[in-house]
């Protein structure tokens, strides 16, 4: 697999020189800075690819591998406003990808909120931190704080008298921090929300079924796909996370069996997945090696990280901290070896694309990264250890194969 780093851009706190240093070998990242909706432009994907390319010292330098993500609006999630001119400034974003030598987009289809978490920084024993999500405190903001319609009938009554008692225990300050951590969205994001338009949106999804909204991804799916199989552009969907509905809107991408529907519905090499092992690991059924010897030939990108769930929990939904990448729910020694197979029949089949793209995601913020300021869940220590603990695996199995 190659091995790649997330990089968010020169707003990014780790500099390109430091990427180098971790071993890292590609690139992951996005044009953040231009709006949902928007296309991507040629020249702003160049520019991009330029300032990957700045001077690293001795060596090749690092190129942009992936592209994470080039974002699904709103509209389109919702088919509503001018959705259908969405769908072609997506495509016209691809094509501009495609020209610079770009082949694999990473996107999901989680609507309004992204990956979420309630605390960015909870303390491990060792002294560095984690982030992690609590599903009270993720209550205590739907029910008390944001006020949700309905909010209360989404959880049992045993959960929510727990819920209301950690509300009244917050002080202002631990409730702001919570709705920020919540709100305002976390590194690669679609959007930065505030109460008021948060709530707006959930109103545009309040009749949106689960049925309807999966229907809507094989709608987009439908439009798009064509023109990156043309292209030669892998598409590849992340993972719901976490892989269970939020603030009372559906997510149809958090099962094996979600994924089934939607490869078999546009059927294409050109539409695939991403595996994220952290984010479907937090559902007690996944199996992470049965996962990818079901869905590996369509298989395009890979994160792999861990998650450990614990109480408190509701039914199906429970609280959950990002793990060592070694030691977590989801099997990832048997995850990359699955991969590693994979990668091999692949090479056995004549593939161009038998090299699969892995990054190590997120991370504990370890040693240094606790002074210096870092994206939520990207540090530089912590993922360097993380991706160390990876290369060590390959290395292990690759004479085996």
């Amino acid at each position: 697999m190659k091995q790649t780093w997330r990089w968010f851009g020169p707003a990014d706190e780790i500099s390109m020189p430091e990427i180098r240093m971790t071993g890292a070998e590609g690139i992951v990242t996005a044009l953040h800075h231009i709006a949902t909706g928007d296309v991507w432009s040629v020249a702003e994907i160049q520019k991009r690819q330029a300032e990957i390319r700045q001077p690293q010292g001795a060596g090749a330098p690092l190129q942009w591998d992936v592209v994470e993500s080039l974002v699904v609006s709103e509209a389109i999630k919702s088919q509503t406003g001018n959705y259908r001119e969405h769908y072609e400034t997506y495509r016209q974003s691809l094509r501009n990808l495609a020209q610079c030598g770009l082949s694999t987009v990473c996107y999901n289809f989680m609507p309004v909120l992204d990956w979420t978490r309630t605390d960015l920084t909870s303390p491990l024993d060792n002294g560095g931190t984690a982030m992690r999500f609590d599903l009270i405190d993720f209550a205590a903001f739907d029910v008390f704080i944001l006020n949700r319609a309905g909010a209360g009938e989404d959880y049992s009554a045993a959960f929510i008298d727990q819920v209301r008692a950690r509300f009244d225990t917050m002080s202002d300050a631990t409730k702001g921090a919570l709705t920020q951590n919540i709100v305002a969205g976390l590194p690669g994001a679609n959007e930065n929300w505030t109460l008021d338009a948060l709530t707006a949106h959930l109103d545009i999804y309040s009749q949106t079924s689960r049925d309807r909204l999966r229907s809507n991804l094989v709608d987009f799916l439908s439009e798009v796909v064509p023109t990156a199989q043309e292209l030669g552009i892998r598409l590849c969907c992340h993972p719901d996370d976490p892989p269970f509905p939020l603030l009372g809107m559906p997510r149809v991408m958090s099962s094996e069996d979600d994924y089934r529907y939607v490869m078999q519905a546009v059927d294409s090499p050109a539409n695939g997945v991403t595996l994220c092992t952290g984010s479907m690991g937090v559902a007690p059924d996944f199996d992470a090696v049965r996962f990818v010897e079901t869905f590996g030939d369509r298989i395009h990108f890979v994160h792999l990280r861990n998650t450990k769930r614990h109480a408190p929990a509701d039914g199906a939904r429970s609280s959950f901290h990002e793990s060592e990448h070694l030691d977590g729910d989801s099997d990832l020694v048997g995850a990359v070896h699955a991969l590693l197979r994979e990668e091999a029949k692949r090479r056995a089949a004549g593939r161009a694309d038998h090299v699969i793209p892995m990054r190590p995601d997120h991370g504990h913020s370890l040693v240094s990264d606790l002074a210096r300021p870092m994206m939520p869940g990207y540090p530089l220590v912590g993922r360097m250890q993380g991706l160390a603990e990876l290369r060590g695996i390959m290395a292990g199995y690759a004479p085996r194969l």
